[in-house]
């Protein structure tokens, strides 16, 4: 039996969503691994010091690791933790995460082009990471973020009512503001409209300026500030709307735009960052300029009013999203760990 140390955030346990390494490493047991994961703990150098004794200590019952690589002060994580896998003498794969890493790779080439290149391979989420991240190391492999699209009941959106779901974490990278913003512009035309702006508060005061907003503009009656839910009620809220917002100013592959494609819904977004790589403007979803209250609200006007767009958005969005299933993305991290494991054992 092959044995793999996943290196990445596994916090769910102390309320977090969890990540998609929590959710490989089960179904990587299913494929013959044994799985060792780390680290669980919430205080960084506590968590960065735990990665490294894992990789030291229990180097004699993995052959190959797999280490999350993120933008910022996480990156030099991934630096030190690529480290101690050479010394440790076991091959590893990086895998790249967040809308704002190619921007730092172009201020740090040099270190970023370093750590790709010491990896016995890379792979990232999105066309967009993908794309962007080549120049510091042509062979990276796409490795698609996976969902679970049978935990998502599809309905076919062909009437949609103007229900809208917002979610996300309410920070100012996600724009939350302009959910709002765009809900005062549809009311005269829909006055049945409302909104659940559904995600946990994240103390930047993003939340307070989001509810101000709302007041300001005289729609606080019409949106719902739910805060954060169990991951296991994601797929009820999902159902309960027919137009999903996504707003963001950052992104890559966000998992909520997946779980809303899977649902059916119709996605109105923002085209920054991985969006336009991962939606199809007009085939499986409506994309709009960042920060544009306007183009958002007349996208949201279009599917309700437009003959026959609701309907072929929420087919294409179902569609779309069995490419991201599980059964598809996990035989390729299968076959890419053995071959890293194969490679490092010769």
């Amino acid at each position: 039996m092959p044995g793999i140390l996943l290196v990445g955030n596994f916090l769910s346990q102390h309320g977090f969503t969890p990540s998609v390494n929590e959710e490989l490493s089960a179904r990587l047991r299913g494929c013959g691994w044994e799985v060792l994961t780390t680290s669980t703990r919430l205080n960084r150098a506590s968590r960065l010091a735990t990665m490294v004794a894992a990789i030291v200590v229990r180097r004699s019952r993995y052959q190959v690791a797999q280490v999350d690589v993120f933008s910022g002060r996480a990156f030099l994580w991934a630096e030190v933790c690529a480290w101690a896998l050479r010394r440790a003498r076991r091959p590893y794969v990086l895998t790249l995460h967040g809308g704002a890493l190619p921007e730092m790779a172009q201020a740090h080439a040099q270190r970023v082009r370093r750590l790709l290149s010491s990896a016995s391979a890379v792979t990232a989420p999105s066309g967009y990471l993908h794309q962007r991240m080549r120049p510091y190391r042509d062979s990276i492999q796409l490795l698609l973020n996976p969902i679970d699209i049978n935990g998502y009941t599809f309905r076919l959106r062909s009437r949609p009512s103007p229900d809208i779901l917002w979610l996300r974490g309410v920070h100012r990278i996600y724009n939350p503001v302009l959910a709002p913003r765009m809900l005062a512009r549809v009311l005269p035309a829909h006055p049945g409209a409302r909104l659940w702006m559904v995600g946990p508060d994240k103390g930047d005061g993003s939340m307070q300026e989001t509810q101000a907003d709302a007041a300001r503009l005289g729609v606080s009656d019409r949106v719902e500030f739910v805060g954060g839910v169990p991951k296991a009620d994601v797929p009820q809220w999902l159902d309960r709307a027919d137009l999903f917002l996504n707003t963001t100013n950052v992104d890559n592959t966000p998992v909520s735009v997946l779980e809303a494609l899977a649902s059916g819904l119709c996605v109105v977004s923002t085209n920054v960052g991985g969006l336009p790589y991962l939606l199809e403007d007009g085939v499986d979803a409506l994309l709009t300029p960042p920060d544009d209250a306007g183009a958002m609200a007349h996208a949201v006007d279009r599917v309700l009013t437009e003959p026959g767009l609701a309907e072929a958005l929420s087919r294409a969005a179902r569609a779309k999203a069995r490419l991201h299933d599980w059964s598809v993305v996990l035989p390729q991290w299968d076959a890419l760990l053995r071959r890293a494991a194969e490679a490092g054992d010769r």
